[in-house]
């Protein structure tokens, strides 16, 4: 796959992905120093670090040059397979029970810290694939992406993955503070409808003070304070009886 030309590289990487060899950790250690090799193109080291996705477990030194890879502001389409491979093998380790939170931590500091737009989204997106409890310190670190990130798309991810915090009445403050310094609708959307998430009807009297900070969300709140008292508890069907999911046509801008 190093040298094949045309469509044999992907038949080969292909071939290499499901095989039951990439497991082996000689294999999938020749698979990330090619794509560590400055010598191969920026797709060839795409696809080789693409083909790792299949890995049903990364170790500590694999992670933690992935993650670094994908900070390096040369790394570009290479360094966004690495961070979509790191997000792929935390899911399937997560579903096979095993620890996610190595992968985690490294994909909230390429989260925060890389240069390029879409690698960052990518990694800020990654835990809604299997939906972690975050514990203090990912939450802290998730708190600041909802601060300080400049794109509009990740603050709305950081909300949506801070729903999933262990301390929810710490999330709601924070939702508060946030609510009150966004300038974007469809940021404020997301911390609103997310505060039902985290608390269910508890997160009520947070999202009548959002409503009241704008009035745009008054009739929002009117719709979830009767659906709430309706006897709804879950989320999700809250969500699937809203009117009108998409208020401010912030869904479009995705399409």
């Amino acid at each position: 796959a190093r040298d094949a030309q045309g469509a044999e590289f992907q038949v080969l990487l292909s071939g290499l992905r499901g095989s039951d060899a990439v497991q082996k950790p000689q294999v999938a250690a020749r698979l990330l120093e090619a794509g560590m090799d400055k010598g191969l193109s920026i797709e060839r080291r795409a696809g080789m670090l693409s083909a790792l996705d299949t890995q049903k477990h990364l170790t500590p030194d694999a992670m933690d040059r992935m993650a670094d890879f994908a900070r390096d502001p040369a790394s570009t389409e290479a360094g966004w397979a690495a961070t979509r491979t790191l997000g792929r093998v935390m899911a399937r380790e997560s579903e096979n029970l095993g620890d996610a939170s190595p992968y985690l931590d490294r994909l909230i500091t390429i989260a925060t810290d890389a240069p390029d737009e879409q690698i960052r989204h990518l990694a800020q997106t990654a835990p809604l694939h299997n939906s972690p409890v975050l514990d203090a310190k990912a939450t802290a670190r998730f708190e600041r992406i909802l601060r300080s990130e400049g794109n509009e798309d990740g603050r709305d991810a950081a909300a949506q993955v801070l729903a999933m915090s262990s301390d929810k009445e710490h999330v709601l403050k924070t939702f508060t503070d946030a609510f009150q310094a966004e300038q974007s609708v469809c940021v404020r959307w997301a911390l609103f409808r997310f505060s039902a998430r985290v608390a269910g009807r508890d997160a009520l009297p947070v999202m009548a003070n959002m409503a009241t900070v704008d009035p745009r969300f008054q009739p929002l709140y009117g719709i979830f304070e009767t659906l709430y008292a309706q006897g709804n508890v879950d989320f999700i069907r809250v969500w699937n009886e809203l009117p009108d999911q998409n208020p401010f046509g912030c869904m479009d801008r995705h399409n």
